[in-house]
């Protein structure tokens, strides 16, 4: 039976490797997961396999359980059913930045902007340093949507708050933006 299982936690060394210490001592795999840690606090969301079936409540209990979670944490389980998506094809990702002076509201802006046209926001990092808000997305966007309109409208978007948007097809960002080194 497979499991969404995610945990919230204050961050320290060692919670990745006493979760998956845990689903692996269920006899369980971990088939895809995500990790990060903003401002101090640790989130780990994974996508797991264990034999026969459990209670999610009771999966979420036996991960708690984990030695290295601490006081303060929060363990959530819950069945796995695949998720569809309509119209979206594999090379349809493409990566949005924007940057310019902190400015309330620009996360709201730029994802109901994205929301209203049917684009799936499948990763997003946003920071303010020195008075800088830098945002960085991961979109799926459906085949149908025309993608220039999209970038000239957050474009406009983007110089009513004073920032500099660019969307950009995922190949390309990687291209552009690779390190390489020389031998």
């Amino acid at each position: 039976m497979q499991y969404v299982l995610s945990v919230l936690s204050d961050d320290h060394p060692g919670i990745v490797a006493s979760v998956s210490s845990v689903v692996d001592k269920l006899g369980g795999d971990i088939l895809s997961c995500s990790q990060t840690v903003l401002d101090g606090y640790f989130t780990f969301i994974m996508i797991i396999d264990l034999p026969g079936s459990k209670a999610p409540d009771e999966l979420a209990k036996e991960v708690r359980q984990a030695p290295e979670l601490g006081d303060n944490y929060q363990v959530i389980a819950r069945r796995y059913e695949p998720q569809t998506q309509k119209d979206i094809l594999p090379d349809n990702n493409f990566i949005i930045t924007a940057f310019g002076k902190g400015h309330s509201g620009i996360v709201r802006e730029f994802s109901c902007y994205l929301a209203g046209h049917d684009i799936n926001i499948t990763d997003l990092f946003g920071g303010c340093r020195d008075g800088n808000f830098v945002l960085i997305g991961q979109l799926t966007i459906p085949a149908t949507v025309n993608i220039r309109s999209i970038q000239s409208d957050l474009e406009v978007i983007g110089e009513e708050y004073g920032f500099t948007v660019r969307v950009q097809h995922n190949n390309i960002f990687v291209a552009t933006n690779q390190l390489r080194l020389v031998e």
